[in-house]
């Protein structure tokens, strides 16, 4: 009977071991949400219809997601738009309050079906098109951006799917069955961007819009609101200079428990993950519409920031609030930073890339490797990838000195960030998802 039990025991470990294992990359910017990966044998050289390329498939939709792994199915989201005329435009963005002066940098849509999207990793068939929603009429949303720009978070058997103020899904994997959906409504100002995170039992979201603020966490097994915390008062009377599309990060301090940082306008703020209680406060300045996601050295105990539009700096802060060094030249605004060892490295949208010191923000080197860049990099395989908005894909080689390895071009528009397997590289251009490599 006990050899029984422990057999029992060891078959279920096992399967557990094996579910976990099959969720290679879960969430924006990979295993933990800070551009590293430990894939091997990942390809080098990315050219459309060429060597190398095992298969390109047309994506229904438009989204600057990036794709989430688990086993061979690769997820990710989209958005159908029905287009209005130049005539609707104006309608429409009058009837939202937009300024004119503003409608050429804004676009918006007649209505929006918003998708979850199941490929096969082995061959690019697109094996599932959920419809989660449909917006009629949605908010306008900045022309650089999309409806389905955040990043799911996948666990074994779960994807939660976030598009902001358009709506929450939980997907089950297995079935394709929505098994929840929730709705936090805000004015965004330029569309959604903030892509959700998972801790323990909760999904944590940044809801920073041009008419409130605050951070939620979600049960992550119903969609019930567990804690919401609203961000501190900010200076500017100017509703856009409230906005922020940032994406949490978990560290946990070598002298301190947990915390959940969450970068915003003006504020960087730390929370106790499972109650949403504020523990300290930064404030940063007057930076707002922050996008690059935060990232934590274990080593030097430091959180690197980027302060976001309008003169974006470089922030180096203690697990207690404390600023350590500051760089104001040469910063991004959207591409998040890459801590790689001892070296911090930043590339901004015009292409300017940087290697810093981690430790007191010394700068080794800066390059101009081309092109503008919304997406941010990666390391993979002793490489940093970047792909610029042009198509193209440069490989760098991490050091205090410029290394550039290739440079390629699939010959589209990349907005999402690269994903990096075993053997492959999965891009997701405007107009399609490829696959690379094995």
């Amino acid at each position: 009977m006990k050899l029984t039990v422990l057999f029992i025991f060891l078959v279920a470990s096992l399967s557990l071991t094996h579910l976990q294992a099959e969720v290679l990359w879960p969430q924006f910017r990979g295993p933990n949400g800070d551009g590293h990966c430990e894939a091997q044998n990942v390809p080098t050289e990315f050219h459309k219809d060429g060597d190398g390329q095992k298969w390109r498939t047309e994506i229904p939709g438009k989204g600057w997601s990036s794709p989430v792994v688990e086993g061979n199915s690769i997820w990710l989201t989209s958005a159908v738009e029905v287009e209005a005329n130049d005539e609707e435009k104006a309608e429409i963005m009058t009837a939202q309050g937009i300024p004119s002066k503003k409608f050429k940098q804004l676009q918006v849509a007649k209505h929006v079906k918003l998708l979850a999207l199941e490929v096969d990793r082995a061959t690019g068939e697109i094996k599932r098109e959920i419809e989660l929603t449909k917006v009629e009429t949605p908010d306008s949303i900045h022309g650089l951006n999309s409806y389905a720009s955040p990043t799911p978070f996948l666990e074994a058997s779960r994807l939660y799917t976030h598009f902001g103020t358009f709506g929450t899904f939980c997907i089950d994997t297995a079935s394709g069955e929505v098994l929840w959906q929730a709705r936090l409504p805000l004015k965004h100002g330029v569309g959604p961007g903030s892509s959700p995170f998972v801790y323990n039992d909760l999904i944590v979201l940044i809801c920073d819009g041009v008419d409130q603020q605050y951070v939620a966490a979600l049960d992550k097994n119903t969609g019930k609101e567990v804690w919401r915390t609203q961000r501190p008062p900010m200076r500017s009377t100017n509703g856009d200079h409230h906005k922020s599309y940032n994406t949490p990060i978990l560290i946990e301090p070598t002298d301190g428990p947990p915390q959940l940082v969450c970068m915003g306008a003006q504020w960087l703020v730390s929370y106790a993950p499972e109650t949403g209680e504020e523990i300290w406060k930064l404030d940063h300045g007057s930076g707002f519409s922050v996008v690059p996601r935060p990232v934590f050295s274990d080593k030097e105990q430091l959180i690197y920031i980027s302060t976001g539009f309008g003169k974006p700096q470089l922030w180096a802060i203690t697990p207690k609030g404390e600023v350590v060094w500051q760089e104001p030249k040469r910063i991004p605004s959207r591409p998040s930073p890459l801590l790689v060892g001892d070296e911090l490295f930043v590339i901004t949208e015009g292409g300017i890339a940087t290697c810093f010191d981690a430790a007191d923000g010394t700068a080794h080197w800066t390059e101009r490797v081309g092109g503008n860049y919304s997406a941010s990099p990666i390391l993979a395989d002793g490489h940093i990838y970047v792909c610029n908005q042009e198509g193209k894909i440069a490989l760098l080689k991490p050091g205090k000195t410029y290394q550039l390895v290739s440079e390629s071009d699939i010959g589209e528009q990349i907005m999402a960030s690269p994903i990096a397997l075993d053997g492959q590289m999965i891009i997701r251009s405007a107009e399609a998802l490829y696959c690379f490599g094995n």
